[in-house]
């Protein structure tokens, strides 16, 4: 509760902060209180509420420049490259702002006509220079700006593939799976109620789990146990079928769903087509910051002619998903050989 109201405070706090309002006010305030104390070190025979008090005046001829500068001459000008009016404007504005400050100066602190006009040139360059850098503040923050939202696109866009590519995922496992029921159940097979237990336990984590960016690990082990455990039921004792897990799952998060195409692969391109014996080896090592898998499956004996492939939807998205997730952080090596294919995969965590 107490956490929930420091939060909730503090997201008050930055967002009164950051109101276009507030900030700009407490900026100039900030140059007032820094001006009046360079000016109280140069002048110690002024008082303190002289030196304020002509700060406050000098700042806000200042803010007339910087605001023109920003809302007009930026917008209309330097935005629109031309570089040579912009410059030309600037400068008048330059022109016309400093003798109307100096002038407002003197009206209210007579005494202060002298030290003004022997600072003229002075005075023009600060004026200069404090709405050049308004120019320069204007050119970053607009960079900046625009970085942040490009960032924020890129995201948005590549979070919404990510949610289609894994619902083309689910759907895709789910027909093959469906398909190989359908098949037991037509035979009267007593494994028809174990595979609809293992489906079960496996829809629950794609439907419940697999909506974050990562989960643990360990999750993702189990589900591959539970796909494997029903491929096993599926297959028979002709088929061998081996998953070796090797390292500590604790602690260690990976998107979901990343290896089950290439297993899923394995068994519709492999065994699902092997006229005799066929074998299935899964490992996976797990380290510090990486986890590395390697899957191995024979294959038809039969020329590949005969056997109609369909699609590719799981390895074309699981390649995809991982130039988005893992880019420059994975390598994918895929081997085909006349009687084995394999593929090996490397994730950094």
């Amino acid at each position: 509760m107490e956490d929930t109201i420091k939060r909730s405070f503090s997201n008050r706090l930055y967002h009164f902060f950051t109101r276009r309002v507030v900030y700009h006010t407490l900026t100039w305030l900030f140059f007032v209180v820094l001006l009046s104390i360079f000016d109280s070190i140069l002048n110690k025979d002024q008082g303190l509420g002289f030196i304020i008090f002509d700060q406050v005046i000098l700042m806000f001829f200042y803010g007339i420049g910087v605001y023109f500068n920003i809302l007009y001459l930026i917008p209309n000008y330097l935005s629109e490259k031309k570089y040579l009016t912009y410059l030309v404007l600037l400068f008048l504005t330059v022109f016309i702002v400093t003798p109307l400050q100096m002038v407002s100066r003197m009206l209210i602190f007579p005494d202060y006509e002298a030290y003004l006009i022997a600072n003229r040139p002075w005075i023009f360059l600060f004026t200069l220079l404090f709405i050049i850098g308004s120019t320069i503040l204007k050119i970053i923050s607009d960079w900046l700006r625009h970085q942040r939202e490009r960032k924020e696109l890129e995201t948005q866009t590549m979070q919404s593939e990510l949610r289609f590519l894994k619902s083309q995922i689910n759907p895709h496992f789910l027909f093959n799976t469906l398909n190989n029921l359908y098949a037991l159940t037509l035979k009267k097979s007593d494994k028809a109620p174990e595979i609809v237990i293992k489906l079960s336990e496996m829809m629950r984590y794609m439907l419940y789990e697999c909506n974050e960016k990562l989960v643990p690990l360990y999750k993702e082990v189990n589900y591959l146990k539970n796909y494997l455990a029903l491929e096993r039921l599926r297959q028979g004792k002709d088929v061998e079928i081996n998953f070796d897990v090797a390292g500590n799952l604790a602690n260690q998060e990976i998107s979901p769903l990343l290896f089950i195409p290439f297993i899923e692969n394995s068994f519709k391109h492999g065994l699902s087509n092997t006229l005799d014996k066929g074998f299935v080896h899964i490992s996976l090592s797990i380290e510090a910051d990486s986890v590395f898998i390697f899957i191995e499956n024979s294959k038809p004996s039969v020329p590949a002619r005969f056997h109609k492939r369909s699609g590719g939807i799981g390895l074309v998205n699981v390649r995809r998903r991982l130039d988005l997730l893992y880019l420059d952080k994975y390598e994918l090596t895929i081997e085909d050989s006349p009687k084995k294919y394999s593929v090996s995969l490397e994730l950094e965590l």
